[in-house]
């Protein structure tokens, strides 16, 4: 790598709220695999096209062991941003074997078939959060009033945390992933929801519960430390991303009436509605970072030891050489293909499949129940999560 600084920077600013930044695809077609400039200061490669970016997240050359990015948003620093290195059980930032100790603790929790056995009680939850939004007056935000309490009523069920300590680990969670929080915010916040999780740890080793992070304690092959770092980012990932995907979806719907009608008037197409809206929406914002652990060749580019290299999901989902017809258009009936937007390789996400139940039981019960609903202020007041690490609205004004 040079010693110069890259000419480029990371494309950051959208012209479509569901689009990427445009001038990935020019990236793509003409300079896939990068030297730039990445918002918070730091310098690595940006690859951009489907084949290079599961190359780079399949290769145990490149390591996970990389602070988790905050960078993005307008605010852009002349350095790095300092992160805390991740605590233990971040499994995330671990590359193998490390990270196949915390996998395989955690693999059985998440199959297809049990989270699929988990659709009558997300299913009821859903229903229960509609019969309270369909009492409310006037338009109601659907952020608040279903997408989010949706998958956190779920996650606090499965991990047997207590919803009525949503609030506290909601806004510890939001603090985490905001790309604007301080160096001494994040790591409050981040402590914060350590010493609560730590504490139900020590709550569940002394009284079990018929929950996830139970099992795990009385499994005796984690330490508390580890327990709650596991919890941590169960916790995170298990409410934002699918909240987000929610209600960026049901605005992208919303949005496209023509896509909204031919689900409407066919509902056997919800499955692959799901996986074009993961795709389409692709709602980690940056990509996902690595760390070059020996010289190595990316398409046709050297790659220096010790390079951070970042892969973008997005860029990779929108590639006309993954998909070749009209991968910038939403198409809630194009047939299935591997898309990148639960990741790739080993860190590919663990929760993916409940993502999809939850996804399902709350587009489909919400379209049914609402057949008028619509945005209740114009698209462009609606204010986005640019400043976000998980995209999304922070607030979807709706009406019927």
């Amino acid at each position: 790598m040079t010693n110069t600084q890259p000419t480029r920077t990371q494309p950051t600013v959208r012209s479509c709220p569901f689009d990427p930044p445009e001038e990935y695809r020019a990236l793509r077609e003409q300079d896939p695999v990068v030297e730039v400039t990445f918002p918070d200061g730091a310098t690595g490669w940006l690859v951009t096209r489907y084949e290079d970016v599961r190359a780079v997240l399949a290769d145990p050359r490149f390591s996970s062991k990389v602070p988790l990015q905050r960078a993005g948003g307008p605010d852009m620093n002349d350095a790095p941003t300092p992160v805390p290195s991740p605590p233990p059980g971040m499994f995330l930032t671990m590359d193998a074997p490390e990270h196949t100790r915390f996998r395989r603790l955690l693999t059985g929790q998440f199959t297809v078939r049990r989270m699929r056995k988990l659709t009558p009680m997300v299913e009821k939850i859903v229903a229960e959060q509609l019969d309270a939004m369909a009492g409310a007056e006037g338009p109601v935000d659907l952020v608040h009033a279903f997408a989010l309490p949706v998958p956190s009523l779920v996650i606090c069920e499965l991990l047997g945390v207590p919803y009525a300590d949503r609030e506290e680990f909601q806004g510890n969670s939001a603090t985490i992933v905001r790309l604007d929080s301080s160096p001494e915010e994040f790591q409050q916040a981040r402590a914060a929801m350590l010493g609560y999780i730590h504490q139900l740890v020590l709550a569940k080793r002394e009284t079990p519960t018929d929950d996830i992070l139970s099992e795990l304690v009385h499994s005796g092959e984690l330490t508390d430390e580890e327990l709650a770092g596991v919890g941590l980012l169960l916790l995170i990932a298990g409410h934002e991303t699918t909240a987000n995907m929610i209600a960026l979806s049901t605005m992208c719907l919303l949005q496209n009436p023509e896509q909204l009608a031919a689900l409407r008037a066919d509902p056997s197409l919800m499955d692959s509605a799901i996986e074009e809206l993961l795709r389409y929406l692709t709602i980690v914002q940056y990509g996902r970072p690595r760390r070059a652990l020996e010289d190595l060749e990316l398409n046709g580019r050297q790659i220096k030891e010790g390079s951070l290299v970042v892969a973008s999901l997005s860029s990779g989902n929108r590639d006309a050489a993954y998909l070749t017809e009209a991968p910038e258009r939403l198409d809630v009936g194009r047939p299935y293909s591997p898309h990148l937007a639960f990741g790739h390789g080993i860190h590919q996400c663990l929760g993916q499949q409940l993502a999809r139940v939850e996804m399902k039981a709350a587009l489909s019960a919400l379209l049914d129940r609402f057949p008028t609903l619509r945005l209740a202020v114009p698209v462009e007041q609606v204010p986005m999560r640019d400043d976000m690490v998980v995209y999304g609205v922070h607030e979807l004004p709706v009406t019927w």
